[in-house]
């Protein structure tokens, strides 16, 4: 259950997380009587029960964030179906490695999944819905007189008063940042119990003289940062020890979620890899037939944390040299690409070896597409944040390349769109968003327009 948004994995609220454990519990009990009619429980189903529901709290525990007030229902059922579905996976790949599943009812463990997809869900729906009635009766409200310098800071303060604040009063210092003396009178005259500051990180300094100003008053002081001015990656509240930090480049893809993902990528990649051995051999005895050279091209990129690493793809160009340093890049009619070259790379046969890449620790199925070094360097200095691309594996496909953002990068232009949505894809990481991108990536993959 959300409170002020602080339930994450570092300094989150302790007691949902109980109370969810709890609600696992009692709908495993739930469903035993439902199935059986009884609640005789043999000792093994108390272990099975009490082991699994602490499962649960893990998963949850790694979630990073509960779904917040105000949350879309269809979010938080969205949210408790995967994490029910981790859990409960977990715990039968347990059973199934100790070959213990014969002692357990699998129409019991359905009625349990259920009960506890759906008792997760309601309450915490319910315990939204209570929240807003609350907000919009009135009974939650606390006055708040908030203060900025600009309208992204107006506009983040009076965003988060939907969370059963009113202001009372607002203080604009954008023209006069030493203004504070009257800060005091206004505090006592609206009779405001919080005062809220929101500032770019450049003017930090104004804080000092603001909390000066009120230090006679009990008012409840906080500062929210404009975050959003940050060009990086999402942000997050985390500890160092006993102290706060502000995360400035969070990604989903830490911690937790990097095996989770790790896992994806492996079992996937194996499933294709084996797949795709027989299309892998008649491509490379095509390349054989048709022209001199090695089978496959080997080149090195950058990986996660910006280490280089070798690539393999279907070698679709003729053997030829280029100046060192010096990268050209494939065009239409290029004189490079043989016919079999060009129909590899419009229809990304020339990518396939990269699944060997994802096998070996490399590279994803989903992420970034990796570029060349001589490419990196150049618009590392051209395009912000480029280089944040390289906080996760590069991807043999993207959520640039499905919206289009393939091939060749003749403007700047197209690359600082490819890499606003390479950025957008690590700070919106989930299974169910490299699910879809694998499965756009299955229809508008083939003969593409800007492949060459």
């Amino acid at each position: 259950m959300d409170n002020e948004g602080s339930n994450r994995v570092t300094g989150f609220n302790v007691f949902p997380i109980f109370v969810d454990i709890a609600l696992m519990v009692l709908t495993g009990y739930l469903s035993f009587f439902l199935r059986f009619g009884e609640f005789v429980i043999p000792s093994y189903y108390h272990l099975l029960i009490v082991s699994a529901s602490l499962i649960a709290g893990f998963a949850f525990i790694c979630g990073n964030k509960y779904p917040r007030t105000g949350s879309p229902y269809r979010y938080i059922f969205n949210y408790f179906l995967f994490r029910v579905l981790l859990a409960f996976g977990i715990f039968m790949m347990l059973l199934v490695f100790l070959k213990v599943t014969e002692k357990y009812s699998r129409l019991w463990l359905g009625y349990w999944m259920s009960l506890a997809l759906f008792s997760l869900f309601a309450v915490h729906a319910g315990y939204y819905k209570v929240i807003a009635l609350m907000q919009a009766r009135g009974r939650m409200l606390s006055e708040v007189l908030i203060i900025y310098t600009t309208t992204e800071g107006r506009n983040t303060l009076t965003n988060m008063a939907l969370s059963g604040y009113h202001i009372c009063r607002e203080v604009d210092l954008s023209n006069d940042q030493s203004d504070t003396a009257s800060l005091p009178a206004l505090v006592d005259s609206y009779n405001a119990s919080e005062v809220w500051i929101s500032m770019p990180f450049s003017n930090c300094s104004s804080i000092d003289k603001i909390t000066y100003g009120l230090r006679h008053s009990l008012v409840n002081i906080r500062f929210i940062p404009q975050l959003d001015a940050v060009k990086l990656l999402k942000h997050r509240i985390s500890y160092l020890g006993s102290q706060y930090a502000i995360d400035l480049t969070y990604t989903p893809l830490d911690d937790f979620n990097r095996g989770v993902k790790r896992l994806e990528d492996l079992l996937l990649a194996t499933i294709i890899g084996v797949a795709i051995i027989p299309v892998c051999i008649a491509v490379a005895i095509a390349i054989k037939l048709t022209s001199k050279g090695p089978v496959l091209f080997k080149q090195k990129r950058h990986g996660m944390g910006g280490e280089k690493i070798k690539v393999y793809k279907f070698r679709s160009m003729e053997v030829h040299s280029e100046v060192r340093g010096v990268l050209t890049q494939a065009e239409a009619d290029d004189p490079r690409i043989p016919p079999l070259g060009h129909f590899l790379r419009r229809t990304s046969l020339d990518e396939l070896p990269q699944f060997f890449n994802v096998i070996q620790g490399r590279m994803s199925i989903v992420g970034p597409r990796p570029h060349a070094l001589v490419h990196n360097e150049y618009y590392k200095d051209l395009v912000q944040s480029y280089m944040w691309r390289h906080k996760v594996k590069p991807g043999i496909t993207g959520w640039a390349q499905v919206n289009g953002y393939r091939g060749r990068t003749d403007t700047l232009g197209k690359m600082r769109k490819r890499v606003e949505h390479d950025l957008w894809y690590i700070n919106h990481w989930s299974l169910l968003l490299d699910l879809k991108i694998i499965l756009k990536s299955c229809y508008k993959g083939f003969f593409h327009p800007n492949a060459y």
